[in-house]
């Protein structure tokens, strides 16, 4: 029979001729002393188990210690990841934005180029009609032919930088 701290104090031993009674004593004892055996049992359980969980909370707390090292990795490198995409993003644009720019001033320098020829072939156009013109009602006049370009002339036209 295991006995609390207050039931000890409580307890009244019956008194015999000399004092207590021996057999009441004896038995007390006895009771005390299993009762202080199963709690101290109990208490060396409840020690072990105590190891236990701490060992098993100390194993979870490097765990997380762990997970956590390894999510702040991890957010470093998306980050990283992130900001080099958006690097990379940006000079692809850059370089885009570059290359329209330089096709664009290829075609305005095309477009002059075309627009400088055909002004130049309107002009030996009309050249030409006014010297059939001017055939046909028998007028044409020496000085005329000699501003009408040789055939070799006009098989190429310089650029407008040479002209």
């Amino acid at each position: 029979m295991a006995y609390t701290p207050v039931e000890l104090r409580h307890i009244t031993l019956e008194k015999g001729m000399r004092g207590y009674k021996r057999r009441a004593v004896d038995q007390l004892v006895v009771d005390i002393a299993d009762s202080f055996e199963d709690v101290w049992r109990e208490r060396a359980d409840l020690a072990d188990r105590v190891e236990v969980l701490e060992s098993e909370l100390e194993h979870h707390r490097e765990r997380n210690t762990l997970l956590s090292n390894t999510l702040i990795v991890a957010e470093r490198a998306a980050s990283v990841a992130r900001e080099d995409a958006a690097r990379k993003a940006d000079q692809i644009v850059a370089e885009a934005h570059a290359e329209a720019r330089s096709i664009m001033r290829t075609a305005i320098g095309e477009r002059e180029q075309l627009l400088t020829d055909s002004r130049r072939i309107r002009a030996l156009l009309r050249s030409a009609l006014e010297i059939v013109e001017a055939d046909a009602a028998g007028e044409q006049a020496d000085e005329e032919r000699a501003e009408w370009p040789a055939r070799e002339d006009t098989r190429e036209f310089p650029t407008p930088a040479a002209a």
